[in-house]
């Protein structure tokens, strides 16, 4: 009998990278859609849209796991309500107000983020080279925000918008940190079709709310449907599925560092795109990020999965 070719297995740092990449063009999305299409109305078409991409490729396994999915619904909407809509509310909602360079630095905030909510809700510990790895890649983050200068970084002020990203940086970092309690019964595609249900089922009130009394509004233009349609299918399906099965591979704390290639992401885009020329603390603070990932992702310790996600 001839043997089976062994399956494909990405690297889970590779997925990390691409999801990152997938969410950096998010941030830059999310600004220039900025007066165009109001942030709940975006928010909501996004999730809309990623569940009408993902529901042909998850609903066989939905049906087949659904005794699993009702007897741990309460779980499965928990999920949800963290991972799933909301965050993504608070950070359009956020880009009314702030610039996407103070979203980056924001977003750099949720590997700490995840450590601390893994240590109060979990007792989790951190390694020393894991911890030196983290502020590495903190320390290069900052290089590229600050153009290497720290007298810039005294300079920086919160304002509204800040906060409501800050917001949403919580609800991304528990929901990775609460992705460990994924019931093995359940395939991560099954999971993510119904965390996205939740996620719709919660902001469609509130999508009429701002459609209704807030001034809600959407632009169908060319510009406006490509960005759409790229969210719904790269940062909200093809980023959660890398995401969730990372998460899963490696762990939360592992996996949260490399929030930190958001700024070495938005700079080569600029290059690339925006003709922005790459300066000498770009190149130094992409490789301190590179190193202290490598340092992080080395220095993790080895915790036993109860079984492969399919």
């Amino acid at each position: 009998m001839p043997r089976s070719a062994p399956a494909f297995h990405a690297s889970p740092y590779l997925l990390l990278t691409l999801t990152i990449l997938f969410w950096s063009i998010n941030w830059v999305i999310g600004r220039a859609i900025t007066g165009h299409v109001s942030p709940l109305a975006f928010t909501f078409i996004r999730w809309v849209g990623a569940l009408a991409v993902m529901l042909p490729f998850a609903w066989p396994q939905v049906r087949d796991q659904w005794p699993a999915i009702r007897k741990r619904w309460r779980l499965v909407a928990w999920l949800g309500f963290w991972g799933t809509g909301l965050h993504n509310m608070f950070a359009y909602a956020g880009l009314q107000y702030t610039t996407a360079t103070n979203g980056v630095i924001l977003n750099s905030s949720v590997p700490i983020m995840i450590i601390v909510i893994g240590w109060l809700v979990y007792r989790d510990t951190i390694t020393r080279v894991q911890a030196l790895g983290v502020a590495v890649s903190l320390v290069g983050v900052l290089a590229i925000l600050t153009h290497g200068d720290p007298a810039i970084l005294a300079q920086l002020r919160l304002n509204k918008g800040d906060l409501i990203v800050l917001a949403g940086m919580i609800f991304w970092a528990a929901y990775t940190v609460f992705l460990r309690m994924k019931p093995p019964e359940i395939s991560g595609l099954a999971l993510l079709a119904c965390c996205a249900t939740v996620g719709v089922v919660l902001l469609l009130p509130l999508f009429v709310v701002e459609m209704l009394f807030f001034g809600g509004h959407v632009e169908f233009t060319p510009a406006t449907v490509a960005a759409m349609a790229y969210v719904a299918v790269f940062p909200s399906f093809v980023g959660y599925v890398f995401w969730n099965r990372a998460v899963h591979e490696i762990g939360s704390n592992v996996a949260g560092i490399f929030m930190h290639l958001m700024p070495v992401f938005g700079s080569l885009l600029a290059w690339i795109f925006l003709d922005e020329r790459i300066q000498p603390y770009h190149v130094a603070g992409i490789g301190l990020i590179l190193g202290g990932i490598t340092l992080t992702t080395r220095g993790r310790r080895v915790v036993p999965v109860a079984e492969p996600e399919p």
